[in-house]
């Protein structure tokens, strides 16, 4: 009788030899993998949710990824043959290291104005210590704004300019999509100035603020102010006109309850207006933030204020062998923060969305 678990041809049918390395491991003569050993490890259920979430990411990360070498490739290939009044169109290479030149130059700068302060400090304690009474100045590093700083200038200056027309466009598109003789009174207003190019707008601005805000002392720049303003007046449009049909739409039934609960008009309007029209006034926000963001490119580049609009124009002014390089630096930097602007109204929108499985892109 053939012992079990001797391994020789005589081992009796059905019976299985305990394998040394542990239960469930194949012994050294059947290491590779046997066939169906995913469905084994995973299980079909489990199997079937791994090869959806591996599609999943393949088409959310994988198809962009792949799109942006084909790009690359095909920037980098074509801008060789290019040739403008200021050389060759910079190719990948040469756009990637003038990004860390800009980089270098703005650390260096923060690094002058470091010792600036420091040597300012280091003067008034000087003084101090010989007259306790004397006055001291504190004055502030006129050094030139680098490429960093000019980011976050218009940042600053589109966020303001945006929340400026919220505040403006949801309250008076709540009461225009509530009450139909003020909406056919207003509507005739949206629909004159809604295209008028910001460029239009940006004259009359400077010239109002320039009589207007007068002062010797100024809270803000007027370069300041004029941009934030022609941003909110090109911002209002999208949302007032989503915020009144978003409120104008509201179900009768959801009317008729609040008039049955006699609900007073704020509180209709909190507990029952805003909640069902917010997906709508986010989607007019989403619009408005994205509008804004071009139109104080634009704006920056023709009235010369500080950000990345007049950045590009300096350069484009400047004529150097690196200008067209920092030019498209710039490009693309307007266009991540477009992108990050709209990705984060989106995730906004979401988030307030009262219908989960509404399809938000």
């Amino acid at each position: 009788m053939a012992q079990v678990g001797s391994g020789h041809p005589g081992e009796s049918a059905g019976t299985s030899a305990p394998s040394p390395r542990g239960a469930g491991v194949p012994s050294s003569g059947q290491d590779r993998p046997l066939p169906g050993w995913p469905s084994r490890l995973f299980g079909e259920k489990g199997l079937s949710a791994v090869g959806v979430q591996f599609n999943a990411l393949i088409r959310a990360v994988g198809v962009p990824l792949l799109a942006m070498v084909v790009f690359v490739v095909l920037w980098g290939a074509a801008a060789s043959r290019i040739e403008t009044s200021l050389g060759a169109l910079p190719g990948p290479t040469q756009v990637w290291e003038q990004a860390g030149a800009l980089w270098q130059e703005h650390t260096a700068e923060r690094a002058r104005a470091a010792e600036f302060y420091q040597r300012q400090a280091q003067r008034n304690e000087e003084k101090l210590a010989k007259d306790p009474s004397a006055e001291v100045r504190w004055r502030e590093y006129s050094g030139r704004p680098t490429f960093i700083d000019q980011i976050l200038t218009s940042l600053v200056t589109v966020f303001t300019g945006f929340f400026l027309a919220v505040l403006i466009a949801v309250p008076v598109g709540v009461v225009c999509g509530l009450s139909t003789i003020l909406y056919n009174a207003i509507n005739p207003l949206i629909q004159i100035f809604r295209p008028v190019s910001p460029l239009a707008w940006l004259p009359l601005v400077t010239m109002i603020v320039s009589a207007v805000y007068v002062s010797d002392d100024p809270l803000f720049a007027k370069s300041f102010v004029t941009s934030a303003i022609t941003v909110t007046l090109c911002c209002l449009w999208p949302t007032l006109v989503n915020t009144i049909v978003g409120v104008s739409s509201l179900d009768k039934d959801l009317i008729n309850v609040s008039a049955v609960l006699r609900l007073s008009w704020l509180t209709r309007v909190r507990k029952v207006v805003l909640p069902f029209a917010i997906p709508m006034i986010f989607t007019g926000m989403r619009l408005s933030l994205g509008v804004g963001w071009m139109v104080l490119i634009a704006a920056e580049m023709l009235a010369q204020n500080p950000g990345l609009g007049k950045f590009v124009w300096d350069e484009f002014q400047n004529g150097s062998s690196n200008s067209l390089g920092r030019i498209m630096v710039a490009v693309f930097t307007i266009g991540f923060i477009g992108f990050a602007l709209d990705r984060l109204m989106l995730a906004l929108q979401r988030a307030v969305s009262w219908d989960r499985n509404a399809t938000i892109r």
